[in-house]
């Protein structure tokens, strides 16, 4: 053999070595194409990702711990990864289990917390889920996000998807929305309060703004609520006496309605009204918490999409002349 046909050989020789060993190395990844059945995967609350890992690949999720955690670092996505019941399947790279997940369609008895709910909706659904326990479904020992001001959880349950374990108790499952919005109420500064608003009275005025408001309307309409505070103003919110009569979602407040006899009445009485009337949106909390400049006293939406601040009364009636109008023309249906 010359030499050249004898180095060739060795490269050969060499290239095969290089291909078994790294056959012979484990990989850190299933492949992508052959995912096998799904499974159920539950993540406990507050549980860190490094256990998420382990697990996966102990339930043979993930082949690799070590790169879901690396995975994990590098998407800011994760973060988001809720607890509760997941379905996913077997045998599936890091990413795309992350992805899994994410993906609110595989929590199992999903939940989901809309903003402007209340806490009978709340309670409502949680009765119908079949991952709470139908034997206990006390909550008394439930602490609001603020103890010292209320014992009430109107305005404490953080709106968000949530899907909990089989035989969830009830308190359970409300400590983790509280707790959720503690966590993210604490990022925007509620603790702080406004000017001279504690943190209490700025969540009940953004549970309102959720509520009377559209999101780019917000800032606006916490500063009426403000002015009229201000100035000992009755704030005269429909929002506030549907809720006392249950009557949420009505265009129309009949003047029956304005003289019921409670303190959720704002045409009755002045000031904030003893709780939150729903749970509140991190918009509208912000928006609370930074309020638009402006002397208005009244707004009113006139039609879908069109709503109106203003400090003067005679203004405020025209509209809401033009408003009577419109509803008559069904424009709010």
């Amino acid at each position: 053999m010359n030499r050249k046909l004898r180095v060739t050989a060795l490269a050969l020789v060499g290239l095969l070595l290089i291909i078994g060993f790294i056959r012979l190395q484990p990989q850190s990844d299933f492949p992508s194409n052959e995912p096998g059945k799904e499974i159920e995967f539950v993540i406990a609350d507050g549980e860190l990702g490094s256990s998420i890992a382990t697990n996966l690949e102990k339930r043979g999720v993930i082949k690799s711990a070590a790169h879901f955690v690396e995975e994990f670092t590098k998407d800011p996505k994760a973060q988001g990864i809720s607890a509760g019941s997941h379905s996913i399947q077997l045998h599936i790279p890091a990413k795309l289990a992350i992805s899994q997940l994410l993906d609110p369609k595989r929590l199992n008895n999903l939940l989901l917390v809309k903003e402007g709910s209340t806490f009978s909706d709340v309670l409502k659904q949680l009765r119908a889920n079949d991952h709470i326990s139908k034997k206990d479904m006390s909550y008394a020992t439930v602490e609001s996000i603020f103890p010292k001001a209320t014992k009430s959880l109107e305005g404490s349950l953080f709106p968000a998807h949530y899907s909990f374990t089989p035989n969830t108790s009830m308190s359970e499952a409300l400590a983790t929305m509280v707790k959720k919005a503690r966590i993210e109420t604490s990022g925007i500064g509620l603790a702080a309060g406004y000017d001279k608003y504690k943190p209490f009275e700025v969540l009940t005025i953004a549970s309102m703004v959720q509520v009377e408001g559209d999101l780019e309307d917000f800032a606006k309409v916490a500063r009426v609520i403000y002015n009229r505070l201000q100035i000992g103003m009755a704030l005269q919110l429909n929002s506030t006496v549907q809720y006392a009569a249950n009557s949420r979602g009505k265009i129309l407040l009949s003047n029956k309605a304005t003289k019921i006899d409670s303190p959720y009445n704002t045409y009755k009485y002045a000031g904030l009204p003893p709780t939150p009337i729903s749970n509140p949106s991190l918009d509208a909390i912000a928006a609370s918490l930074k309020p638009a400049s402006g002397d208005w006293l009244y707004f009113i939406t006139v039609a879908p999409g069109d709503t109106r601040f203003t400090k003067n009364f005679t203004e405020f009636s025209n509209w809401n002349t033009e408003f009577n109008k419109n509803v008559a023309a069904g424009k709010f249906k």
